[in-house]
């Protein structure tokens, strides 16, 4: 009887344990803007109460939202990734105003296509998602835009 009391505490305690909260899901499109350009875009869609960082933060403060695509002959970055609107609000804790995103953040980034060929372009963003109550650890997703 004790051993399947301790097993029935395990099972419950890595029920718990294994349930990692994400708040944020990404999604990715790509719109044409003419033959030889497009534009990427990566829109982050959060639960109620949490919020993203701006790509600019000054030093000392959260992590910022960072993204970056793999290199590939068939494609060229044209200028920086560009974000939207946002809010801003004096951080009590880093003692700056920062820029922050809640409910949808909409990423984008626009490119030279060198090609006409169909194919992928990869790329990561690695971000900090927050709440009025915590923080959780930065986080890299995986983001992949297809190029008809």
């Amino acid at each position: 009887m004790s051993k399947l009391i301790l097993l029935f505490t395990f099972i419950i305690s890595v029920t718990c344990y294994g349930q990692i909260e994400n708040p944020v899901k990404w999604s990715t499109k790509v719109e044409k803007i003419s033959d030889k350009e497009s534009e990427l875009i990566a829109v982050a869609t959060l639960e109620n109460q949490w919020y993203i960082y701006s790509q600019k933060i000054d030093k000392g403060g959260p992590i910022p939202t960072l993204f970056s695509f793999t290199g590939d002959k068939r494609y060229m970055k044209k200028g920086n990734t560009k974000e939207g609107k946002g809010l801003v609000a004096n951080d009590e804790i880093f003692e700056m105003h920062i820029k922050y995103f809640e409910n949808k953040a909409i990423f984008t980034q626009r490119v030279r296509l060198k090609t006409n060929e169909k194919f992928t372009i990869k790329g990561t963003v690695e971000y900090m998602v927050c709440s009025k109550e915590s923080c959780l650890p930065p986080e890299e997703v995986a983001l992949s835009f297809k190029i008809n």
